[in-house]
């Protein structure tokens, strides 16, 4: 029997046979595919600094991520929001200390980050 299954997290386009003797190999496959967004997005927070003061699960010198993703669950526009405040910066909203703007974060860089930290409900 041979199933034919879509890596729709990696590549919409690329397919994969499975068979008996290949299955262990296309489970890690697809392991690492539907977890490589998730790994990419730590990554580039991680590179873009935002881990010196946040952190997924606990707050830090900033709110946690999850804290940010419940705040703005089921909001219009959240992702857009939260993109504009981490280039810009933003006070007052979790307590007297100041977001800074992140010049270093592009706007393309700033969705893909609203987008992983709004994921992490």
């Amino acid at each position: 029997m041979v199933l034919t299954i879509p890596l729709r997290n990696c590549n919409p386009t690329q397919r994969m046979s499975m068979t008996k003797a290949n299955w262990p190999s296309v489970v890690i496959a697809l392991s690492a595919c539907i977890a490589a967004p998730a790994f990419a997005d730590q990554a580039l927070a991680s590179a873009k600094n935002c881990m010196s003061c946040h952190a997924t699960e606990k707050k830090l010198v900033g709110p946690s991520y999850k804290e940010v993703a419940t705040k703005y669950a089921g909001q219009a526009g959240a992702a857009d929001k939260l993109a504009i405040k981490i280039m810009k910066g933003g006070s007052g909203v979790y307590g007297p200390v100041p977001m800074p703007a992140n010049t270093q974060v592009n706007e393309a860089d700033a969705k893909k980050l609203a987008a992983w930290v709004l994921s992490l409900k």
